[in-house]
């Protein structure tokens, strides 16, 4: 049979990190490469007392169709959260959706058209990479700093290619664990108000800061100008798929149109479940768990890299979130790495699949809330292992060739 699919299906990879994943399931592999929230703190008992209680006081309507919008209680508690902080954010602004991952879809269907131009963080999250690439845009990369996007580059390509938004990642930013100051975020809310351009902020991980104070979003300086997404998914439990988009009226009514022609509304029975524990339970309390035990992984990372790492590999120090990003020597490209890595038993996530532009990468992604302490300790030991090995491969090579 000659299937004749669509040229954004032939032209959208699959998931570089689902097929990592795969070739890391085994128990000797010391793996960094998920992106995986810890699931030794799901809260299972609190959501099974809180799926009971809903099956009992109202199955029925739990477990019918519902409105695309969201189930209102969950909006109201995000849209309460945000006004602990200052931010004003009214529910019906409010857009529940099944995981972050669809609201990328969604501003895909919503933003699009074939050759349109996405600015994107360089390097940037792969998953919105694809999400974005089934719509066929150009990418436009911009340089991400110490503190934020590069300003001035981004003015140049947001002018230069009229590009439809910038999509980025402002808290503990995926793939290098990098935050914008908030000098950086309010600059680029003035820039956006000005110039009347459009910004996608992802903040899956806002709620995971454990070394200094919490920032404003981007949003709360030019609301007309962000999309805000956000995701109960790092905070809670990844496998019920609830994220949220926060838009003003006119972006809203086209963002909902777009659900109903993908899914009608994300699962009501989940929605029901989660604003159930919410209403039961102190989430604050509980991402405070989280914080602690990440907080300990990252400073094992960060400690055994200092130690174990041979010169020449820089890394960075995040204040919060799941990763960290490693620069590697410029003999040792990422790619060449990993199999020597995975016969060290140990994985991570190359850095050409974070970028659009094919360029050969010296850097890779580490998680490091998955794994304990110690195993992390030896988890670094190994990569430092490989490292030496493929060092040692390439002068081997060079000195062959001069001979």
């Amino acid at each position: 049979m000659n299937y004749r699919f669509s040229d954004a299906s032939n032209n959208t990879p699959k998931s570089f990190i689902r097929e990592i994943l795969k070739l890391t399931q085994s128990d000797e592999i010391i793996s960094f490469a998920g992106g995986l929230p810890n699931k030794a703190f799901f809260p299972i008992a609190a959501i099974e007392a809180a799926t009971v209680k809903v099956l009992e006081n109202d199955g029925a309507n739990a477990l019918q169709y519902s409105t695309t919008e969201g189930y209102l209680p969950l909006r109201e508690f995000i849209a309460n959260r945000y006004k602990s902080r200052g931010v004003h954010v009214d529910p019906k602004n409010i857009l529940i959706t099944t995981g972050s991952q669809q609201a990328l879809d969604l501003l895909g269907k919503a933003f699009l058209n074939k050759g349109d131009y996405v600015c994107l963080e360089r390097p940037s999250y792969l998953g919105a990479i694809q999400a974005f690439q089934m719509f066929q845009p150009q990418f436009q990369e911009v340089d991400l700093t110490a503190t934020g996007i590069d300003l001035p580059e981004l003015e140049q390509q947001m002018a230069a290619k009229q590009a439809k938004f910038l999509y980025a990642i402002p808290n503990f930013q995926n793939p290098t664990g990098l935050t914008y100051s908030l000098e950086s975020r309010q600059n680029l809310a003035e820039y956006l108000k000005r110039s009347g351009n459009l910004m996608v902020e992802d903040d899956p991980y806002g709620e995971l800061r454990f070394i200094g104070e919490h920032l404003p979003n981007v949003y709360s300086f030019a609301p007309e100008n962000v999309i805000l997404l956000g995701s109960f998914s790092k905070v809670c439990a990844p496998g019920m798929r609830i994220g949220w988009m926060v838009a003003n009226d006119a972006v809203m009514e086209r963002l909902v149109t777009a659900k109903q022609a993908s899914d009608l509304h994300t699962p009501i029975l989940t929605q029901r479940i989660l604003a159930q524990y919410l209403a039961d339970n102190s989430l604050d309390e509980h991402i405070k768990t989280i914080q602690a035990a990440y907080f300990e992984q990252r400073q094992a990372m960060v400690e055994a890299l200092h130690q174990y790492m041979p010169e020449g590999v820089t890394f960075t120090e995040p204040e919060g979130g799941m990763f960290l990003w490693v620069t590697l020597p410029k003999n040792c490209p990422a790619m060449s790495l990993f199999p020597i890595a995975v016969k060290h038993k140990v994985a991570f996530v190359p850095g050409e699949p974070f970028s659009t532009e094919g360029k050969t990468s010296y850097d890779i992604r580490m998680s490091f809330c998955t794994v304990d302490a110690a195993t992390i300790v030896e988890g670094v030991k190994r990569l430092a292992a490989a490292i030496a090995e493929l060092t040692n491969q390439n002068q081997t090579d060079n000195q062959t060739v001069t001979i």
